[in-house]
C-alpha cells in the first residue's frame, strides 16, 4: 500500500492543504502557474503551506529513518497528559477538534463542526480549549499537538491565516478573538509538547480520517 502524503497548493483554484493527489489535481491540472508540492506528513505540508515556498520547492522532504538512537533519545510520551487535534474535510473546509486524554483515549471535548475553517485554525483553537479545559480541572499536566503552526501561534499569542472571514466562519472568528484575548488574559504553567509522529504514531486525538 503506498504511503499517505500530503500536498501544499499555494497557487491553484483552491489554496491549502489537501490529503489525496486526486484532491490536489483538481486545485492545478489546468490551472496556469500553479505552485504545489507533496509531503511525507499533515504537519510538514502545513509548516511548508504557511512559510515561504523558497524555502520547500525543489527539496526533499521525505519521512527520515528514525534509528534507534534517535528512537531512545526521543523517549517515550507523556502517559499523563492532553492531547489535541484538528480535522478539516478540505482547507478550507468544515472543521472539527478535540482533545483527549494521551492515556485512556478517552474524549474530553470536541467542537465543531464549523465551516469554511482550516486545520492551523482547528489546531490552534484545540490548543487553547485544552488549555482553558485544564485551568477549570487545575491541572498542570502537559499538552500535546502535532502541529508545529498552531504551537507558534500559541506562544505569538496570534495567528497568521490566509482565510477570509466571511458570513459562513464569522463565528469561527469570534472563536479565534475569544481564544487570543483569553491567552492575553491568562497564565498557565502546562507545557506545551510537540507529538513525535515519526516515533509514536499518529496522536491519540487524531480523527482517523487519513
Amino acid at each position: 500500500m503506498p504511503k499517505q502524503k500530503y500536498y501544499a497548493v499555494w497557487k491553484g483554484r483552491e489554496t491549502g492543504v489537501f490529503t489525496s493527489w486526486k484532491q490536489c489535481e483538481k486545485q492545478i491540472k489546468g490551472f496556469t502557474g500553479a505552485v504545489y508540492k507533496s509531503f511525507p506528513n499533515k504537519e510538514l505540508a502545513e509548516e511548508a503551506f504557511n512559510g515561504n515556498i523558497d524555502d520547500y520547492l525543489g527539496k526533499n522532504f521525505e519521512k527520515p529513518i528514525i534509528t534507534k538512537e534517535q528512537r531512545l533519545l526521543i523517549g517515550e510520551a507523556v502517559q499523563e497528559s492532553l492531547s489535541v487535534d484538528a480535522a478539516c474535510s478540505r482547507n478550507p473546509g468544515i472543521l472539527e477538534y478535540r482533545g483527549v486524554d494521551t492515556k485512556l483515549g478517552i474524549e474530553l471535548f470536541r467542537q465543531g463542526p464549523f465551516p469554511e475553517g482550516t486545520v492551523n485554525i482547528g489546531e490552534f483553537l484545540a490548543l487553547v480549549h485544552g488549555l482553558a479545559y485544564l485551568k477549570k480541572q487545575k491541572s498542570k499536566i502537559p499538552i500535546y499537538s502535532d502541529s508545529r503552526t498552531a504551537i507558534k501561534w500559541l506562544k505569538d499569542k496570534s495567528i497568521k491565516t490566509k482565510l477570509i472571514k466571511n458570513s459562513k466562519n464569522e463565528y469561527l472568528f469570534d472563536l479565534i478573538e475569544r481564544a487570543i484575548n483569553w491567552l492575553n488574559n491568562n497564565n498557565y504553567e502546562n507545557k506545551i509538547l510537540k507529538w513525535e509522529t515519526a516515533v509514536w504514531g499518529e496522536i491519540p486525538a487524531d480523527f482517523g480520517r487519513k
